[in-house]
């Protein structure tokens, strides 16, 4: 008998035809690893949430992995991605997020080849959404509040881009490290991913801000995607004007903003990155001080060593048992 996918399928299955439940795995089959589920199962719980770190050599065919009758939510570090649904598309560029939506018939989705793609999504039956989410309910997406009432195979939608904001780039971290034993993390998984769902899917009217105000808020939103650009890979983080390109403002203008904001420069703040993290791997004591240094970005070990001098009060050698605060406990 031939075996038809759930996905190709509506009403009843005709005589003579299996029906196969649609699964994503064969579209994540490209990037390996790449792709780790992290809790859930769409179809016995309704949801679930997966951390997907990979990179293609052309563009990967996103919307294979789209579960018919389900709403996905995409949090975007890095890597460009857009989904289509008829003439309304969701561009999602480093640190954005949105969310898309289809019944029965397929999204038009990529992710770009030649990119380095983080993200996470959260995917949601409709049953599931439906079972917390009343009809008519007040402040809901008017998109998602339309697509739902609809029986139609063509029904679809697609959110505009927002900013990825600080505390959700916290919560992707502690959706890879949940912070509660084993046995809580069932309930801990569905609260977060109601929490996602309820910021993203009940757009918040933000007030009218004064010209100035809004001139601090994005100051300081651009420093925190700075910091976090940096945090990504501190021996090989990308050019200025790379980050100022994924920022999203000219690279001048991104350096005196953060300068302004934090008190040093970029290249300052990088080197206090490269810095600690030379200091955990020293106190590890698994590498010796060459290749600390090139695990940390540095090519010349005097440059190293002087940073690291200027840092902590002692040659890397010498670390942690000579800076100042060790000398003085050995001599108490």
């Amino acid at each position: 008998m031939e075996k038809v996918a759930a996905s190709e399928v509506s009403g009843r299955p005709s005589p003579g035809r299996i029906r196969v439940p649609f699964t994503e795995a064969s579209a994540w089959e490209p990037v390996g690893d790449g792709w780790q589920p992290l809790h859930g199962n769409f179809r016995d719980q309704g949801f679930s949430i997966e951390w997907h770190d990979f990179t293609t050599g052309g563009d990967l065919e996103w919307s294979r992995s789209f579960h018919p009758a389900g709403v996905e939510i995409c949090l975007n570090l890095s890597g460009h991605g857009e989904v289509r649904a008829g003439g309304r598309e969701l561009a999602l560029e480093p640190f954005t997020t949105g969310f898309y939506g289809q019944s029965q018939s397929r999204l038009n989705a990529v992710r770009r080849g030649g990119e380095q793609h983080k993200f996470v999504t959260i995917e949601f039956s409709l049953d599931f959404l439906k079972r917390h989410i009343p009809d008519g309910e007040a402040g809901l997406d008017s998109r998602l509040d339309g697509f739902f009432a609809r029986r139609s195979r063509a029904a679809a939608v697609v959110s505009d881009a927002a900013p990825l904001t600080n505390d959700q780039q916290q919560v992707i971290m502690a959706l890879r490290q949940p912070p509660v034993p084993e046995a809580a993390r069932r309930l801990w998984y569905q609260s977060k991913a109601l929490e996602i769902a309820a910021a993203a899917l009940y757009p918040a009217a933000r007030p009218e801000e004064l010209f100035c105000e809004r001139q601090k808020r994005l100051a300081r939103e651009r420093v925190e995607k700075v910091i976090a650009i940096l945090k990504e890979n501190p021996a090989e983080p990308p050019t200025l004007e790379e980050i100022g390109r994924r920022v999203g403002c000219s690279h001048f203008y991104l350096s005196r903003t953060f300068t302004r904001e934090m008190g040093k420069t970029i290249s300052a703040h990088l080197r206090d990155l490269r810095m600690e993290r030379a200091a955990a791997l020293l106190r590890e004591g698994r590498l010796n001080v060459t290749q600390v240094a090139f695990e940390v970005g540095y090519s010349s070990l005097s440059h190293f060593s002087t940073a690291f001098h200027e840092a902590f009060g002692c040659c890397p050698g010498l670390y942690p048992l000579a800076t100042p605060t060790q000398r003085s406990l050995r001599l108490k």
